[in-house]
C-alpha cells in the first residue's frame, strides 16, 4: 500500500497468531475471502501506481497531439518543402505525426515514380540488375530527415539525463529530510520542512523504474516527521485537516469515476486522482490514514474492475474480428487464377481480389501484437496472387511489342500511301491499312498516344486529298444536288407522316445519289428532318432513337466518310463504359442499404435507376452492334 501501514500489520499477523486456536470454519471462509479482496485491490492499486509512473516519466517528451494532414495530392517538390518547414518552425518533440504523414506519402510517391522509371527502362530493354535512378529531391528528402533524427536523438538524450539529475535531487530532497528529523530542533524544524516540501514539488520527473520508491520513501519520512512533532502543534494540525480535506474531495472524484461510462477516460482521470494524491497531498493525522487509503484503493479497484471487464470484452470481439479475417485469407489463398487467359479475365479477377482486400479492412482494427501475425499471412495470400497476374502481365508485354513493331508497319505504309494520286488502289489499301490496324492488340501505353497521332494524321492526309478531287462536280452531281433540294423542301410539306412514309423517304434520299462534298450541309439538313418527322411519331422512345441512328450512321457510309463513322463508333463505345460505370456505382450504393427494408424509398429510387441504365446499355449495345456490321 502507499501509506506506510508496515506495523499495523505486523501487530494483526501477530494476534492472528495467538488467536489461532479460536478461529472457526466460518470465520476461516471470511478471512480468506478479506485477503483475497486485499490482494484483488493490491494488484489494481499497483497497476494504476505503474501506469502514474510512466505517465510521469514521459510528461515531457509527450507529442503534440496535431491535425491529420492529407499529404497524398501533394506533389514530391511541395512535400520536400512542408517537411523543410515543419523542421525549422517546431519543436522537435511535437511534430513527430506531421513528419510520419510526410514521410508516408513521399516514400508512396517517390516508390510509384521509381517504379514507373524501371518499368520504362525495362521496356526499352536494359536489365534489372543495371538500373539506377537518382533525384535531387530524393537527396534533400534524406538530408532533411537525417536532420530531424539528429535532432530528436540529441532532445531525447538530454531528456534522459534531466531525468537522472531529478532523481538525483529526490534522493538528496531525502537525505535533507532525514538529517532534519534527527536534528529534531523543533524552533526551525517546521519551517525548513516546508523548504524540502517546495523543492521536492518542484523536481521534474524521474525515471518510471524509480517514480514510486522515491516517492514511498519521501512519504515515510514526511510521515515520520509529522508524526514527531507535539501533539498541540497548531502547524502540523492544520496541515493533517486540509491534507484530509483534499483527500476525501480526491476520494469523491474516484467515487464518481466509478460510475463513468467511457472507461478509458476515467482510468486516465483516475491516475491523475493517485498523481495528485502522492505529489500535491501530504500526510494525515495517524488514525485516519488506513481508513481514508482503503476508501480510496476501493474507488481505484472499482475503476480498475470495470477496466478489465472492458478490455475482456474487446479482447472476445477481437477473436470475432481474427476469424473473419482469416476466413478472408483462405479466399484469397484459395483464388483460382488458372483459366485466366486474357487481359479482361485478369482485370475481373483483380476487381474480385480488390473487393476481398476492403472486406478484410472493413472487418475491424486489431492491436498491433494480436495483427502482426493476420496481417503477414493476408500479405502472403495477396503476393501469391500477384506473382500469378505479374507473369501474365510481363508476357503479355511481350506480346504489346510486337503488336508494336506490326502498327508501325502500318503506319509506314500509310504514311507511304498518302501523297498518291491512284485513288483506287490507294483508297482500297488505305481501308485495308485501317481494318488490319482494329484487329491488332494492345500496345506498351507509353507509346498508344503518339502511334495513333501519327497513323491518324497519315490517313486523313489521303483522305483529305480523296475527297477534295471528288468535289468537282459534274453534270451528273448538280442535277443529284437539284433532285434532292426539291426532295427536302417537299419532306418540309408533309405534316402527316408515319413510321413507312419516314423509311420510304429515307430510301429514296439515298436512290437519289450522293451529294458532292462541298454541299454534304443538305445532308444534315435532311438528317434533321427526319429527326423531326421521327419525333412526330407515338414511338417507343428507344425505337426512334435507333432509327435516328441507322439514318444517320447510312448517310456516312453511304458517302464514304470513314473518319465520322470512326468518331461514331468511339462515341458509343465511350457511352457504353459510362452506363457501365454509373450502374457499377449506384450497384455498390445498394450494398449501404443491405439491411434496409425492400420498400424503403432510397432502395426503390436506386434500383429504378439501375434498370433505366440497363435500358440504355442495351440499346448502346444494339447501335454498337450496327455500326461494326458495316464493311467500311
Amino acid at each position: 500500500m502507499l501509506d506506510n501501514n508496515e506495523e499495523n500489520v505486523e501487530k494483526n499477523e501477530v494476534i492472528a497468531e495467538e488467536k489461532v486456536n479460536e478461529v472457526s470454519p466460518e470465520t476461516e471462509e471470511i478471512i480468506e475471502e478479506a485477503v483475497v479482496t486485499v490482494d484483488e485491490t493490491t494488484k489494481a492499486v499497483d497497476e494504476i501506481e505503474k501506469s502514474v509512473a510512466e505517465k510521469a516519466e514521459k510528461s515531457e517528451a509527450k507529442e503534440e497531439e496535431t491535425p491529420v494532414v492529407d499529404y497524398s495530392v501533394s506533389t514530391l517538390e511541395e512535400l520536400v518543402s512542408t517537411l523543410e518547414k515543419t523542421i525549422a518552425n517546431n519543436a522537435v518533440q511535437k511534430i513527430k505525426s506531421q513528419v510520419d504523414a510526410v514521410k508516408n506519402a513521399f516514400n508512396q510517391k517517390f516508390g510509384a515514380l521509381l517504379a514507373e522509371k524501371k518499368a520504362a527502362f525495362l521496356e526499352e530493354g536494359g536489365n534489372s540488375i543495371d538500373f539506377q535512378f537518382s533525384s535531387p529531391l530524393k537527396s534533400e528528402y534524406n538530408k532533411l530527415l537525417s536532420e530531424y533524427k539528429k535532432q530528436r536523438d540529441g532532445y531525447y538524450n538530454n531528456l534522459e539525463r534531466q531525468l537522472k539529475e531529478n532523481l538525483e535531487k529526490r534522493i538528496l530532497a531525502i537525505e535533507r529530510l532525514k538529517l532534519l528529523i534527527e536534528e529534531a530542533n523543533t524552533s526551525t524544524m517546521y519551517n525548513n520542512f516546508k523548504a524540502i516540501q517546495d523543492s521536492w514539488r518542484s523536481i521534474g520527473p524521474v525515471p518510471k523504474s524509480h517514480y514510486n520508491d522515491t516517492w514511498k520513501t519521501y512519504h515515510h519520512h514526511v510521515e515520520r516527521f509529522y508524526d514527531l512533532l507535539h501533539l498541540s502543534n497548531d502547524f502540523r494540525d492544520l496541515d493533517f485537516k486540509h491534507n484530509l480535506e483534499e483527500k476525501l474531495r480526491i476520494i469523491e472524484k474516484a467515487e464518481a469515476l466509478g460510475e463513468e461510462v467511457d472507461v478509458n477516460f476515467a482510468s486516465n482521470e483516475l491516475q491523475e486522482l493517485h498523481k495528485s494524491w502522492k505529489e500535491d497531498v501530504g500526510p494525515v493525522a495517524k488514525e485516519m490514514r488506513e481508513e481514508i487509503w482503503k476508501k480510496f484503493s476501493a474507488a481505484t479497484k472499482k475503476i480498475h474492475d470495470k477496466r478489465h471487464d472492458y478490455f475482456k470484452e474487446m479482447r472476445s470481439k477481437y477473436q470475432e474480428i481474427i476469424d473473419e479475417k482469416l476466413e478472408i485469407i483462405a479466399v484469397i489463398e484459395a483464388y483460382d487464377t488458372s483459366k485466366n487467359k486474357t487481359h479482361n479475365d485478369w482485370q475481373k479477377t483483380i476487381k474480385d481480389i480488390e473487393e476481398l482486400r476492403q472486406k478484410y479492412f472493413s472487418a475491424g482494427k486489431l492491436p498491433y501484437s494480436k495483427s502482426e501475425e493476420i496481417w503477414q499471412k493476408f500479405k502472403k495470400a495477396t503476393k501469391k496472387f500477384n506473382a500469378a497476374k505479374n507473369v501474365f502481365y510481363k508476357e503479355e508485354k511481350g506480346e504489346q511489342q510486337d503488336n508494336l513493331k506490326s502498327k508501325i508497319a502500318l503506319i509506314e505504309y500509310a504514311e507511304s500511301l498518302k501523297d498518291t494520286e491512284d485513288w483506287e488502289m490507294a483508297t482500297n489499301a488505305m481501308k485495308k491499312v485501317q481494318s488490319d490496324w482494329k484487329k491488332i492488340g494492345h500496345v506498351p501505353r507509353k507509346f498508344s498516344d503518339d502511334i495513333w497521332k501519327r497513323f491518324k494524321a497519315a490517313c486523313n492526309h489521303y483522305f483529305d486529298r480523296y475527297h477534295q478531287q471528288k468535289n468537282v462536280i459534274s453534270k451528273e452531281q448538280q442535277d443529284v444536288v437539284v433532285a434532292k433540294k426539291e426532295f427536302l423542301e417537299a419532306l418540309k410539306e408533309n405534316k402527316e407522316a408515319t413510321k413507312e412514309t419516314i423509311l420510304e423517304a429515307v430510301n429514296t434520299w439515298k436512290v437519289l445519289g450522293n451529294l458532292p462534298r462541298n454541299v454534304r450541309h443538305l445532308e444534315a439538313k435532311f438528317n434533321k428532318q427526319i429527326d423531326r418527322m421521327f419525333d412526330g411519331l407515338s414511338l417507343d422512345k428507344n425505337e426512334i432513337s435507333m432509327l435516328k441512328f441507322t439514318n444517320i450512321v447510312d448517310s456516312y457510309f453511304a458517302e464514304e466518310d470513314f473518319r465520322k463513322l470512326d468518331y461514331e463508333q468511339m462515341f458509343v463505345r465511350k457511352k457504353i463504359d459510362e452506363v457501365v460505370r454509373e450502374m457499377q456505382q449506384l450497384e455498390n450504393n445498394l450494398g449501404f442499404f443491405s439491411n434496409a427494408k425492400a420498400d424503403n424509398p432510397l432502395v426503390l429510387n436506386v434500383r429504378n435507376r439501375v434498370n433505366e441504365f440497363k435500358e440504355d446499355l442495351l440499346l448502346w449495345k444494339l447501335k454498337l452492334s450496327y455500326i461494326k456490321k458495316l464493311d467500311y
